[in-house]
């Protein structure tokens, strides 16, 4: 079996002071990039493998402890999204040889559409023969054991550290819910609410040197289009190469926030990617330049599930639409009847919910899913009192779009006809905001 390498990013030894050590960070990755051709992620409109590498993708890791021990672990990842079973399987192995609870661990990815098809997402969007799904097979294994294998690498590099925060600001996202006399369609809408802000985390070792830089943006990683059949990570992947080569010997880790109804624009071309890409890290290289907050305090962490509940459906609807011309309706229909057959028709979507205390004043959420931009903004008004508040999304688990209510009540894209896709029966009722700001409620409790 193909394995990945795993790199450490060691600090120099330096003589120890009287100064009390309040925190210990370690760094590792491994590179996931696909070994041979493999049907890519994100556009249902293409038609065969990845024909090459433009760029490798990775998986990063960052683990952080404080001075009672408490640790943490954030994984990246340069993919459309890890899906709940990821997640599940890696975790558990992570809790089993590395000592740590499933809420002590988050798995991120930045969202990119020029990535491989994972086993067994969104399986209704793509029409693949067995010897495609047996590529994807062995790529996914290869991708969790690489999870595991990075997260243990990143623990046993765990050496004294200082860690800082700031935030940039990057302006080529924007809201992409255009309204028409037709209604919400996948466009540009100026006016529409965005979040510009580049969330950065500043690790130094014991000798004052850039270790790690974990930073965010609220925006799809799509500036390579469906007739891009090379494996690439946009311009999340573009951003870490830029400011890995600017801070030698250092890992740079994107995370994804809630972009779920943002674009980049301009979009379309490798040179833009490059371009939002290299603008991502002059925003955050300005923030690594300045002091920063320096972070103090111990750790906590919360992670919660909670059941998201979707509109009715019944068998006769999917028997329907078994006729329906459109191929990714049919494909949804015989999967949900199927379902119906084994009586476990879903009636709902388990969603997870997790906060990380980072010592005082800072506090890192990672919602699941494609999660649009009013959550962060609402987030930040109602906990960012308190504090600074981080808002990623596609963290932990990838299984559809979370609208806002107010997204869910205008329609579109990110509201209805992306839960095809998903292989989703229904959209999710009116509750679907308040139930996850409930929960979220709960989890910022027990660790502010």
């Amino acid at each position: 079996m193909h394995r990945a390498s795993v790199w450490v990013f060691c600090v120099a030894t330096v003589a120890a002071t009287a100064e009390k050590v309040e925190f210990r960070a370690g760094v590792a990755r491994a590179d996931i990039t696909p070994a041979e051709p493999i049907r890519m992620a994100g556009y249902a409109s293409r038609t065969h493998s990845s024909t090459g590498v433009s760029t490798r993708l990775f998986v990063k890791a960052l683990a952080l402890e404080d001075a009672k021990k408490n640790r943490i672990v954030i994984l990246t990842t340069d993919l459309l999204g890890l899906p709940r079973a990821f997640t599940e399987e890696a975790g558990a192995r992570i809790e089993k040889q590395f000592g740590l609870r499933r809420a002590q661990i988050v798995f991120n990815s930045s969202h990119t559409h020029s990535g491989p098809v994972l086993r067994p997402n969104m399986r209704e969007m793509y029409d693949l023969t067995d010897a495609e799904w047996s590529v994807i097979e062995r790529n996914s294994r290869r991708i969790v054991d690489a999870l595991v294998t990075v997260a243990g690498a990143a623990l046993g590099d765990l050496a004294p550290a200082t860690i800082s925060f700031g935030q940039g600001k990057a302006g080529f996202a924007v809201n992409r819910r255009e309204f028409t006399r037709n209604g919400v369609v996948l466009g540009v809408n100026p006016k529409g609410p965005v979040d510009h802000s580049v969330p950065v985390i500043h690790v130094r070792g014991a000798d004052g040197a850039t270790r790690a830089i974990l930073f965010g943006y609220a925006c799809h990683n799509t500036t390579l289009g469906a007739d891009f059949y090379e494996i690439d990570g946009d311009y999340a992947g573009y951003a870490q190469q830029e400011l890995e080569s600017r801070y030698k010997g250092s890992a740079a880790l994107f995370v994804a926030l809630c972009g779920g109804d943002q674009n980049p624009r301009p979009r379309e071309s490798k040179e833009h990617a490059i371009r939002h890409g290299r603008d991502l890290a002059d925003a955050v290289a300005s923030v690594v330049a300045g002091p920063g907050r320096p972070l103090h305090g111990r750790f906590r962490v919360a992670l919660q599930m909670v059941d998201l509940p979707l509109l009715f459906h019944d068998r006769e609807t999917f028997e329907k639409e078994l006729k329906d011309t459109n191929v990714y309706r049919t494909r949804r229909a015989r999967a949900i009847l199927k379902l119906y057959d084994e009586r476990r028709p879903p009636r709902s979507v388990p969603y997870p919910v997790q906060a990380l205390g980072l010592g005082k004043g800072l506090t890192l959420i990672a919602l699941g899913g494609e999660v649009v931009v009013d959550y962060a903004l609402r987030a930040k008004r109602e906990f960012g009192h308190k504090g600074d508040v981080i808002v990623a999304a596609y963290s932990n688990d990838v299984m559809c779009y979370i609208p806002s209510l107010r997204v869910l009540r205008e329609g579109g894209y990110e509201a209805d006809t992306s839960m095809i896709f998903y292989g989703m029966p229904s959209k999710f009722t009116d509750e679907v905001e308040e139930l996850i700001f409930t929960t979220l409620r709960k989890v910022m409790a027990r660790v502010r």
